[in-house]
């Protein structure tokens, strides 16, 4: 899948994957060594996050039911969790240094794209 910021003209990534119910969202990424460039995990429905057992930063990116940038936590360390953000509903993690990159800013509008098969 491509994550788009439409809003801004970026691409976010473009080897995303989502994480559905329980055991996909609580594992996450705590069997990655990283994320490549271009990769991302959306988390869905998620309004919270932790780092524990993780071994690397990543940016983690919180969107609203319209796909409407919420919040934003760059650089988020190992070890760390973020608070229960309400009105949110899926969370995309990141490669650390996206946001910044692509400038992605809260109320920026995300475009999900599903390659065609």
């Amino acid at each position: 899948m491509r994550i788009e910021n439409s809003t801004r003209g970026t691409v976010l990534a473009d080897k995303a994957w989502t994480a559905r119910g329980y055991w996909p969202r609580l594992v996450g990424l705590l069997r990655r060594r990283s994320l490549e460039p271009g990769e991302a995990l959306v988390l869905d429905p998620c309004t919270s996050v932790h780092t524990a057992f993780m071994r690397f930063i990543i940016d983690v990116v919180y969107v609203d039911r319209d796909n409407r940038v919420v919040k934003l936590a760059p650089e988020l360390k190992p070890y760390r969790m973020s608070a229960i953000l309400r009105g949110g509903r899926s969370v995309i993690e990141l490669p650390s240094g996206v946001i910044r990159e692509t400038g992605t800013a809260v109320g920026d509008q995300l475009l999900f794209d599903s390659p065609a098969t």
